[in-house]
């Protein structure tokens, strides 16, 4: 964990600085939507344009937030666990915040269903590709990354395996890695051993290592509190699968809980890192 510690506070001090504030046009928050085919319905995002996207004409990275479950339909709009370190890091990026519930369907562990309720196409398919036309993002993998929280964090580790070439950069924060009940307590029956394992990132691993060998510029790390009272033996399980089987990641457990204060200390370090790995903002 030192040696993670040191990389992100390196990270931190490589990408202080940049252009006079004096020069650039302000930070924004904006509400947007689109008409879903994979969801049958309207499906909302927030973006944050950072500093100077009004007065200038360049191309930004994009960091996609996934927000925990069970969850209220306006969810998305909390972003700023990213938006924050964002501003503090001195790097620029758009961030988006993704729905990933609505009236009736609280918990949907951003996993597809089936018609209409096909909410990892709608995630990792169709709002990267509105977010791209819409807004001046540089339309690459190695532009894009995926940080979820809890519920969140098992949707973007399951939804960054099976879509390996949207993302190149996935974190989880707090998560776990096959789907669970609300509580989080108990594992879900999907219905059969495919869809069960097609779920669950641990019985992918061998899948991911073929990934990573396609995508070797792909960074993927997960974080968890000593005293997270549901996912810790998850993570710790995790990561000695993908150690077994020799997939490059970043682990750390740090002293803490399973809470917004327990994310929010460590947000500047997570996200300063995710940043440091995607292209930089382009004329």
């Amino acid at each position: 964990m030192r040696t993670l510690a040191v990389a992100f506070l390196l990270a931190v001090l490589a990408g202080c600085g940049g252009s006079s504030a004096a020069s650039l046009s302000p930070a924004r928050t904006i509400d947007g939507s689109y008409r879903s085919a994979a969801l049958r319905g309207t499906l909302h995002y927030r973006v944050y344009l950072p500093a100077g996207y009004d007065s200038s004409r360049r191309r930004y990275p994009v960091v996609y937030l996934l927000h925990g479950l069970p969850a209220a339909a306006d969810a998305y709009r909390s972003i700023g666990f990213i938006t924050r370190p964002v501003e503090h890091s001195g790097m620029r990026a758009i961030v988006v915040g993704a729905q990933g519930a609505r009236k009736g369907d609280t918990d949907p562990e951003w996993a597809n269903w089936g018609p209409g309720r096909d909410w990892e196409t709608a995630t990792a398919r169709e709002l990267v590709h509105v977010i791209d036309s819409r807004y001046r993002t540089i339309p690459a993998r190695g532009a894009r990354a995926l940080i979820g929280i809890s519920a969140g964090g098992y949707g973007a580790t399951l939804i960054a395996i099976h879509n390996p070439s949207v993302y190149s950069v996935v974190q989880s924060w707090s998560g776990y890695f096959h789907a669970t009940n609300p509580a989080g307590t108990a594992r879900l029956d999907l219905g059969s051993k495919d869809a069960n394992d097609w779920a669950d990132a641990a019985t992918l691993v061998p899948r991911l290592k073929r990934t990573f060998a396609r995508y070797p510029n792909t960074h993927y790390g997960h974080f968890v509190g000593t005293n997270d009272p549901t996912f810790l033996d998850d993570n710790r399980a995790f990561d000695r699968k993908l150690s077994a089987a020799g997939i490059r990641h970043a682990y750390a457990e740090y002293e803490g809980g399973h809470t917004d204060g327990f994310w929010r200390t460590h947000e500047d370090d997570w996200v300063t890192a995710a940043l440091r790995e995607l292209a930089r903002p382009q004329s």
